[in-house]
Protein backbone atom coordinates (compact mmCIF):
# COMPACT_ATOMS: atom_id res chain seq x y z
CA UNK A 1 0.00 0.00 0.00
CA UNK A 2 2.69 2.44 -1.06
CA UNK A 3 0.28 5.28 -1.86
CA UNK A 4 -1.26 4.98 1.62
CA UNK A 5 2.15 4.96 3.27
CA UNK A 6 3.02 8.12 1.36
CA UNK A 7 -0.26 9.71 2.48
CA UNK A 8 0.50 8.96 6.12
CA UNK A 9 4.11 10.02 5.79
CA UNK A 10 3.00 13.35 4.34
CA UNK A 11 0.61 13.86 7.24
CA UNK A 12 3.37 13.10 9.75
CA UNK A 13 5.55 15.70 8.03
CA UNK A 14 2.76 18.27 8.21
CA UNK A 15 2.23 17.60 11.91
CA UNK A 16 5.98 17.84 12.56
CA UNK A 17 5.93 21.29 10.98
CA UNK A 18 2.80 22.47 12.78
CA UNK A 19 3.87 21.13 16.21
CA UNK A 20 7.58 21.86 15.88
CA UNK A 21 7.75 22.96 19.50
CA UNK A 22 6.51 19.59 20.77
CA UNK A 23 9.08 17.02 19.64
CA UNK A 24 7.87 14.32 22.05
CA UNK A 25 4.34 14.54 20.67
CA UNK A 26 5.55 14.48 17.06
CA UNK A 27 7.78 11.47 17.66
CA UNK A 28 5.02 9.44 19.29
CA UNK A 29 2.50 10.49 16.63
CA UNK A 30 4.86 9.25 13.92
CA UNK A 31 4.67 5.76 15.46
CA UNK A 32 1.03 5.74 16.55
CA UNK A 33 -0.65 7.00 13.37
CA UNK A 34 0.49 4.16 11.07
CA UNK A 35 0.52 1.45 13.75
CA UNK A 36 -2.93 0.02 13.00
CA UNK A 37 -2.33 0.01 9.26
CA UNK A 38 1.15 -1.50 9.49
CA UNK A 39 0.56 -4.14 12.16
CA UNK A 40 -3.13 -5.11 12.47
CA UNK A 41 -4.77 -4.89 9.02
CA UNK A 42 -5.18 -7.79 6.61
CA UNK A 43 -6.74 -7.26 3.18
CA UNK A 44 -8.42 -10.45 2.00
CA UNK A 45 -8.95 -11.84 -1.51
CA UNK A 46 -12.73 -11.75 -1.00
CA UNK A 47 -12.67 -7.96 -0.71
CA UNK A 48 -13.04 -7.81 3.07
CA UNK A 49 -10.61 -6.42 5.65
CA UNK A 50 -9.76 -8.02 9.00
CA UNK A 51 -8.32 -5.86 11.79
CA UNK A 52 -6.93 -7.48 14.95
CA UNK A 53 -6.73 -5.45 18.18
CA UNK A 54 -2.96 -5.88 18.50
CA UNK A 55 -1.68 -8.53 20.88
CA UNK A 56 -5.01 -10.42 20.75
CA UNK A 57 -5.44 -12.07 17.32
CA UNK A 58 -9.17 -11.35 16.99
CA UNK A 59 -11.27 -8.55 15.54
CA UNK A 60 -13.57 -6.64 17.85
CA UNK A 61 -16.32 -4.73 16.03
CA UNK A 62 -15.74 -1.78 18.38
CA UNK A 63 -11.96 -1.74 18.34
CA UNK A 64 -11.59 -2.25 14.61
CA UNK A 65 -13.72 0.83 13.90
CA UNK A 66 -11.87 2.94 16.46
CA UNK A 67 -8.49 1.76 15.19
CA UNK A 68 -9.12 2.94 11.63
CA UNK A 69 -11.04 6.10 12.54
CA UNK A 70 -8.10 8.50 11.94
CA UNK A 71 -7.87 7.18 8.38
CA UNK A 72 -11.48 7.97 7.44
CA UNK A 73 -10.88 11.62 6.59
CA UNK A 74 -7.68 10.73 4.72
CA UNK A 75 -9.53 8.17 2.60
CA UNK A 76 -11.27 10.90 0.62
CA UNK A 77 -8.04 11.40 -1.34
CA UNK A 78 -6.41 7.97 -0.93
CA UNK A 79 -7.80 5.07 -3.01
CA UNK A 80 -5.87 2.46 -1.02
CA UNK A 81 -7.32 3.65 2.27
CA UNK A 82 -10.78 3.74 0.71
CA UNK A 83 -10.38 0.13 -0.37
CA UNK A 84 -9.22 -0.95 3.07
CA UNK A 85 -12.10 0.83 4.83
CA UNK A 86 -14.71 -0.41 2.36
CA UNK A 87 -13.41 -3.92 2.97
CA UNK A 88 -13.74 -3.46 6.73
CA UNK A 89 -17.34 -2.27 6.36
CA UNK A 90 -18.08 -5.45 4.39
CA UNK A 91 -16.16 -7.62 6.85
CA UNK A 92 -17.96 -6.18 9.86
CA UNK A 93 -21.31 -6.71 8.14
CA UNK A 94 -20.51 -10.39 7.63
CA UNK A 95 -19.61 -10.69 11.31
CA UNK A 96 -22.92 -9.16 12.39
CA UNK A 97 -24.81 -11.49 10.06
CA UNK A 98 -22.99 -14.47 11.60
CA UNK A 99 -24.06 -13.55 15.12
CA UNK A 100 -25.40 -10.14 16.22
CA UNK A 101 -24.73 -11.03 19.86
CA UNK A 102 -20.99 -11.62 19.37
CA UNK A 103 -18.47 -8.88 20.09
CA UNK A 104 -15.27 -10.37 18.63
CA UNK A 105 -14.43 -12.68 15.77
CA UNK A 106 -11.69 -15.05 14.62
CA UNK A 107 -9.80 -14.74 11.37
CA UNK A 108 -10.14 -18.51 10.90
CA UNK A 109 -12.62 -21.02 12.35
CA UNK A 110 -11.73 -22.09 15.88
CA UNK A 111 -11.56 -25.68 17.02
CA UNK A 112 -13.74 -27.35 19.68
CA UNK A 113 -13.42 -26.66 23.38
CA UNK A 114 -14.22 -22.94 23.47
CA UNK A 115 -15.42 -21.93 26.94
CA UNK A 116 -18.24 -19.71 25.68
CA UNK A 117 -21.91 -20.52 25.29
CA UNK A 118 -22.78 -23.88 23.71
CA UNK A 119 -21.89 -24.19 20.05
CA UNK A 120 -21.06 -20.62 19.03
CA UNK A 121 -20.24 -20.09 15.40
CA UNK A 122 -16.68 -21.28 14.60
CA UNK A 123 -15.69 -17.74 13.62
CA UNK A 124 -16.86 -16.25 16.92
CA UNK A 125 -14.05 -15.41 19.34
CA UNK A 126 -16.33 -14.22 22.11
CA UNK A 127 -20.11 -13.92 22.43
CA UNK A 128 -20.42 -11.12 24.95
CA UNK A 129 -23.36 -8.98 23.90
CA UNK A 130 -22.19 -5.39 24.14
CA UNK A 131 -24.58 -2.80 22.79
CA UNK A 132 -21.80 -0.69 21.28
CA UNK A 133 -20.56 -3.63 19.19
CA UNK A 134 -23.59 -3.18 16.94
CA UNK A 135 -23.17 0.59 16.80
CA UNK A 136 -19.56 0.97 15.71
CA UNK A 137 -20.18 -0.61 12.28
CA UNK A 138 -22.91 2.01 11.72
CA UNK A 139 -20.50 4.74 12.82
CA UNK A 140 -17.82 3.54 10.39
CA UNK A 141 -20.18 3.19 7.44
CA UNK A 142 -21.70 6.63 7.98
CA UNK A 143 -18.32 8.29 8.52
CA UNK A 144 -16.85 6.62 5.45
CA UNK A 145 -19.80 7.60 3.25
CA UNK A 146 -19.74 11.22 4.40
CA UNK A 147 -15.97 11.45 3.88
CA UNK A 148 -15.80 9.80 0.46
CA UNK A 149 -19.26 9.86 -1.10
CA UNK A 150 -18.75 6.18 -1.93
CA UNK A 151 -21.88 4.11 -1.32
CA UNK A 152 -20.65 0.83 -2.79
CA UNK A 153 -19.93 -0.95 0.55
CA UNK A 154 -23.28 0.19 2.00
CA UNK A 155 -25.36 -2.15 -0.15
CA UNK A 156 -25.79 -5.92 -0.06
CA UNK A 157 -24.54 -7.49 3.16
CA UNK A 158 -24.21 -4.19 5.00
CA UNK A 159 -27.85 -3.35 4.35
CA UNK A 160 -28.86 -6.79 5.59
CA UNK A 161 -26.67 -6.33 8.67
CA UNK A 162 -28.20 -2.92 9.36
CA UNK A 163 -31.67 -4.46 9.36
CA UNK A 164 -30.47 -7.18 11.74
CA UNK A 165 -28.88 -4.57 14.01
CA UNK A 166 -32.15 -2.67 14.16
CA UNK A 167 -34.14 -5.83 14.89
CA UNK A 168 -31.70 -6.90 17.61
CA UNK A 169 -31.79 -3.52 19.32
CA UNK A 170 -35.57 -3.49 19.18
CA UNK A 171 -35.71 -6.99 20.66
CA UNK A 172 -33.33 -6.12 23.50
CA UNK A 173 -35.54 -3.20 24.53
CA UNK A 174 -37.64 -5.93 26.09
CA UNK A 175 -35.00 -8.36 27.29
CA UNK A 176 -36.79 -9.34 30.50
CA UNK A 177 -39.48 -11.96 30.75
CA UNK A 178 -38.04 -14.40 28.26
CA UNK A 179 -38.35 -12.06 25.30
CA UNK A 180 -34.66 -12.36 24.42
CA UNK A 181 -32.83 -15.46 23.19
CA UNK A 182 -29.55 -14.30 24.70
CA UNK A 183 -27.97 -15.83 27.81
CA UNK A 184 -24.31 -15.85 28.83
CA UNK A 185 -22.68 -18.21 31.28
CA UNK A 186 -19.17 -19.63 31.37
CA UNK A 187 -18.65 -22.70 33.52
CA UNK A 188 -15.04 -21.75 34.30
CA UNK A 189 -14.73 -17.97 34.05
CA UNK A 190 -11.28 -16.42 34.22
CA UNK A 191 -12.74 -13.38 35.99
CA UNK A 192 -16.02 -12.89 37.88
CA UNK A 193 -16.86 -10.15 35.36
CA UNK A 194 -16.99 -12.83 32.63
CA UNK A 195 -20.39 -14.08 33.83
CA UNK A 196 -23.94 -12.81 34.18
CA UNK A 197 -26.07 -13.62 37.25
CA UNK A 198 -29.43 -15.37 37.22
CA UNK A 199 -28.38 -18.17 34.93
CA UNK A 200 -26.82 -15.85 32.41
CA UNK A 201 -29.83 -13.55 32.07
CA UNK A 202 -28.50 -10.61 34.12
CA UNK A 203 -29.95 -8.71 37.07
CA UNK A 204 -33.63 -7.71 37.24
CA UNK A 205 -34.67 -4.72 35.13
CA UNK A 206 -37.71 -2.61 34.37
CA UNK A 207 -38.73 -1.34 30.96
CA UNK A 208 -37.18 2.06 30.13
CA UNK A 209 -37.16 2.37 26.34
CA UNK A 210 -33.40 1.86 26.43
CA UNK A 211 -31.65 -1.23 25.04
CA UNK A 212 -30.40 -3.93 27.41
CA UNK A 213 -26.69 -4.81 27.31
CA UNK A 214 -24.96 -7.77 28.95
CA UNK A 215 -21.45 -6.31 28.96
CA UNK A 216 -19.73 -2.95 28.94
CA UNK A 217 -17.32 -1.73 26.26
CA UNK A 218 -14.58 -3.01 28.58
CA UNK A 219 -15.91 -6.58 28.10
CA UNK A 220 -16.83 -6.62 31.81
CA UNK A 221 -20.34 -7.62 32.82
CA UNK A 222 -22.76 -4.79 33.54
CA UNK A 223 -23.95 -4.33 37.10
CA UNK A 224 -27.23 -2.79 35.93
CA UNK A 225 -27.97 -3.75 32.37
CA UNK A 226 -28.96 -0.45 30.84
CA UNK A 227 -25.54 0.90 29.92
CA UNK A 228 -26.26 4.61 29.61
CA UNK A 229 -23.30 5.71 27.41
CA UNK A 230 -23.99 2.78 25.07
CA UNK A 231 -27.59 3.87 24.74
CA UNK A 232 -26.46 7.43 24.05
CA UNK A 233 -24.31 6.13 21.22
CA UNK A 234 -27.31 4.12 19.98
CA UNK A 235 -29.45 7.26 19.79
CA UNK A 236 -26.78 8.95 17.65
CA UNK A 237 -26.01 6.01 15.37
CA UNK A 238 -29.66 5.23 14.73
CA UNK A 239 -29.89 8.78 13.40
CA UNK A 240 -26.95 8.01 11.13
CA UNK A 241 -28.62 4.79 10.01
CA UNK A 242 -31.79 6.75 9.20
CA UNK A 243 -29.75 9.13 7.06
CA UNK A 244 -28.20 6.24 5.13
CA UNK A 245 -31.60 4.57 4.71
CA UNK A 246 -33.16 7.75 3.39
CA UNK A 247 -30.39 9.08 1.17
CA UNK A 248 -28.56 5.94 0.00
CA UNK A 249 -31.25 3.25 -0.01
CA UNK A 250 -34.30 5.54 -0.47
CA UNK A 251 -35.98 3.45 2.21
CA UNK A 252 -38.21 5.82 4.14
CA UNK A 253 -39.78 3.04 6.20
CA UNK A 254 -36.43 1.89 7.58
CA UNK A 255 -35.40 5.48 8.23
CA UNK A 256 -38.56 6.10 10.24
CA UNK A 257 -38.09 2.87 12.20
CA UNK A 258 -34.50 3.85 13.10
CA UNK A 259 -35.54 7.38 14.13
CA UNK A 260 -38.42 6.07 16.22
CA UNK A 261 -36.20 3.65 18.12
CA UNK A 262 -33.56 6.34 18.62
CA UNK A 263 -36.20 8.67 20.03
CA UNK A 264 -37.46 6.04 22.47
CA UNK A 265 -33.91 5.38 23.65
CA UNK A 266 -33.14 9.08 24.12
CA UNK A 267 -36.36 9.58 26.09
CA UNK A 268 -35.46 6.61 28.30
CA UNK A 269 -32.00 8.02 28.97
CA UNK A 270 -33.33 11.38 30.06
CA UNK A 271 -36.04 9.82 32.24
CA UNK A 272 -34.14 6.95 33.85
CA UNK A 273 -30.45 7.76 33.38
CA UNK A 274 -30.19 11.16 35.08
CA UNK A 275 -29.69 11.58 38.83
CA UNK A 276 -29.36 14.52 41.22
CA UNK A 277 -25.96 14.40 42.88
CA UNK A 278 -25.52 16.35 46.15
CA UNK A 279 -22.12 17.72 45.10
CA UNK A 280 -22.25 17.85 41.29
CA UNK A 281 -25.92 18.51 40.49
CA UNK A 282 -27.83 16.73 37.72
CA UNK A 283 -25.61 14.23 35.97
CA UNK A 284 -25.78 11.04 33.93
CA UNK A 285 -25.41 7.65 35.59
CA UNK A 286 -23.16 5.04 34.02
CA UNK A 287 -25.74 2.24 34.37
CA UNK A 288 -29.28 1.86 35.62
CA UNK A 289 -31.82 -0.95 35.94
CA UNK A 290 -35.02 1.02 35.42
CA UNK A 291 -36.06 0.07 38.95
CA UNK A 292 -34.49 3.02 40.73
CA UNK A 293 -30.91 1.78 41.03
CA UNK A 294 -28.01 3.68 39.44
CA UNK A 295 -24.29 3.10 39.18
CA UNK A 296 -22.32 6.33 39.43
CA UNK A 297 -18.91 5.85 37.81
CA UNK A 298 -17.25 6.02 34.45
CA UNK A 299 -15.00 3.59 32.62
CA UNK A 300 -12.16 4.40 30.23
CA UNK A 301 -13.61 2.41 27.33
CA UNK A 302 -15.70 4.29 24.78
CA UNK A 303 -18.68 4.78 24.76
CA UNK A 304 -18.16 6.40 28.13
CA UNK A 305 -19.82 9.31 29.87
CA UNK A 306 -16.70 11.38 29.26
CA UNK A 307 -16.98 10.77 25.51
CA UNK A 308 -20.51 12.14 24.94
CA UNK A 309 -19.49 15.20 22.86
CA UNK A 310 -17.08 13.01 20.87
CA UNK A 311 -19.92 10.59 20.08
CA UNK A 312 -22.28 13.45 19.23
CA UNK A 313 -24.92 12.91 21.93
CA UNK A 314 -24.45 16.20 23.79
CA UNK A 315 -22.25 19.25 23.18
CA UNK A 316 -19.46 19.91 25.65
CA UNK A 317 -21.33 22.96 26.94
CA UNK A 318 -24.46 21.03 27.88
CA UNK A 319 -24.96 21.62 31.64
CA UNK A 320 -25.77 17.99 32.51
CA UNK A 321 -22.72 16.82 30.56
CA UNK A 322 -20.58 19.49 32.24
CA UNK A 323 -21.67 18.25 35.67
CA UNK A 324 -21.06 14.67 34.60
CA UNK A 325 -17.59 15.53 33.32
CA UNK A 326 -16.64 17.21 36.59
CA UNK A 327 -17.74 14.07 38.43
CA UNK A 328 -15.91 11.71 36.06
CA UNK A 329 -12.64 13.64 36.33
CA UNK A 330 -12.68 13.74 40.11
CA UNK A 331 -12.02 11.33 43.00
CA UNK A 332 -15.80 10.94 43.29
CA UNK A 333 -15.56 8.60 40.29
CA UNK A 334 -14.37 5.32 41.84
CA UNK A 335 -12.20 4.67 38.75
CA UNK A 336 -10.40 8.02 38.66
CA UNK A 337 -6.76 7.70 39.68
CA UNK A 338 -3.84 10.08 40.06
CA UNK A 339 -0.08 9.77 40.40
CA UNK A 340 3.07 11.77 39.88
CA UNK A 341 2.96 11.39 36.08
CA UNK A 342 -0.74 11.41 35.19
CA UNK A 343 -4.31 11.54 36.42
CA UNK A 344 -7.32 10.14 34.64
CA UNK A 345 -9.94 7.43 34.30
CA UNK A 346 -9.13 3.76 34.63
CA UNK A 347 -11.28 0.64 34.57
CA UNK A 348 -12.14 -2.36 36.74
CA UNK A 349 -10.87 -4.34 33.74
CA UNK A 350 -7.26 -3.51 34.66
CA UNK A 351 -5.30 -3.26 37.93
CA UNK A 352 -6.68 -0.80 40.49
CA UNK A 353 -4.95 2.56 40.25
CA UNK A 354 -4.02 2.25 36.55
CA UNK A 355 -5.19 4.96 34.13
CA UNK A 356 -6.00 4.39 30.45
CA UNK A 357 -4.48 6.38 27.58
CA UNK A 358 -7.83 6.08 25.78
CA UNK A 359 -9.47 8.03 28.61
CA UNK A 360 -6.65 10.58 28.74
CA UNK A 361 -7.05 11.06 25.01
CA UNK A 362 -10.82 11.37 25.33
CA UNK A 363 -10.43 13.99 28.05
CA UNK A 364 -8.34 15.98 25.58
CA UNK A 365 -10.70 15.41 22.63
CA UNK A 366 -13.72 16.62 24.62
CA UNK A 367 -11.92 19.64 26.11
CA UNK A 368 -11.89 23.02 24.35
CA UNK A 369 -8.65 23.96 22.61
CA UNK A 370 -6.27 25.19 25.23
CA UNK A 371 -4.35 24.07 28.32
CA UNK A 372 -6.39 20.96 29.19
CA UNK A 373 -6.05 19.48 25.71
CA UNK A 374 -2.35 20.38 25.53
CA UNK A 375 -1.70 18.80 28.92
CA UNK A 376 -3.40 15.57 27.79
CA UNK A 377 -1.16 15.44 24.70
CA UNK A 378 2.04 16.03 26.63
CA UNK A 379 1.09 13.56 29.36
CA UNK A 380 0.40 10.80 26.82
CA UNK A 381 3.65 11.46 24.95
CA UNK A 382 5.67 11.30 28.16
CA UNK A 383 4.16 8.13 29.65
CA UNK A 384 4.93 5.52 26.98
CA UNK A 385 7.76 3.96 29.02
CA UNK A 386 10.15 4.63 26.15
CA UNK A 387 8.11 2.68 23.58
CA UNK A 388 6.59 5.71 21.80
CA UNK A 389 3.34 3.74 21.64
CA UNK A 390 0.22 3.80 23.78
CA UNK A 391 -0.69 0.96 26.11
CA UNK A 392 -3.98 -0.30 27.48
CA UNK A 393 -3.32 1.14 30.94
CA UNK A 394 -0.41 2.23 33.11
CA UNK A 395 0.47 3.13 36.67
CA UNK A 396 0.33 6.94 36.88
CA UNK A 397 3.02 6.80 39.55
CA UNK A 398 5.29 4.59 37.40
CA UNK A 399 4.45 4.47 33.67
CA UNK A 400 6.94 1.63 33.20
CA UNK A 401 4.27 -0.59 34.77
CA UNK A 402 1.63 -1.07 32.09
CA UNK A 403 -0.74 -3.58 30.50
CA UNK A 404 -0.78 -4.63 26.81
CA UNK A 405 2.26 -3.37 24.92
CA UNK A 406 0.42 -3.58 21.58
CA UNK A 407 -3.04 -2.00 21.63
CA UNK A 408 -4.15 -0.42 18.36
CA UNK A 409 -7.19 1.46 19.68
CA UNK A 410 -5.15 3.58 22.10
CA UNK A 411 -2.62 4.45 19.39
CA UNK A 412 -5.41 5.71 17.16
CA UNK A 413 -6.99 7.82 19.90
CA UNK A 414 -3.64 9.53 20.45
CA UNK A 415 -3.39 10.19 16.72
CA UNK A 416 -6.90 11.67 16.75
CA UNK A 417 -5.96 13.97 19.61
CA UNK A 418 -2.86 15.21 17.81
CA UNK A 419 -4.87 15.93 14.66
CA UNK A 420 -7.51 17.76 16.70
CA UNK A 421 -4.78 19.92 18.20
CA UNK A 422 -3.40 20.72 14.75
CA UNK A 423 -6.85 21.68 13.45
CA UNK A 424 -7.59 23.91 16.42
CA UNK A 425 -4.20 25.62 16.06
CA UNK A 426 -4.92 26.27 12.38
CA UNK A 427 -8.18 28.01 13.25
CA UNK A 428 -6.58 30.48 15.62
CA UNK A 429 -6.26 34.03 14.25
Amino acid sequence: MRRTQTSLERLVQDVARDLAGWPDVVRVFARCLPNTLETTVTRRPDGTTFVITGDIPAMWLRDSTAQVWPYVALSAHDPDLRGMLAGLIRGQARCVLLDPYANAFNAEPRGPGHADLPEPHPLVWERKFELDSLLYPLRLAHGYWRATGDTSPLHGEFREAARLILATLRGEQRHAGGGSPYRFHRPNPVLPTDNLPNGGEGNPIGYTGMVWSAFRPSDDACTYNYHVPGNMMAAVELGHLAEIARRVWEDGELAQEALALGGEIAAGIERFGVVDHPAFGRLYAYETDGLGRHLLMDDANVPSLLSLPYLGYRPAGDPVYANTRRFVLSPANPHFYAGAHASGVGSPHTPPGYVWPIALGMAGLTAPPGPEREEALLTLARTTAGTDLMHESFDPGDPAAFTRPWFGWANSVFAELVLAQVRSAARRP
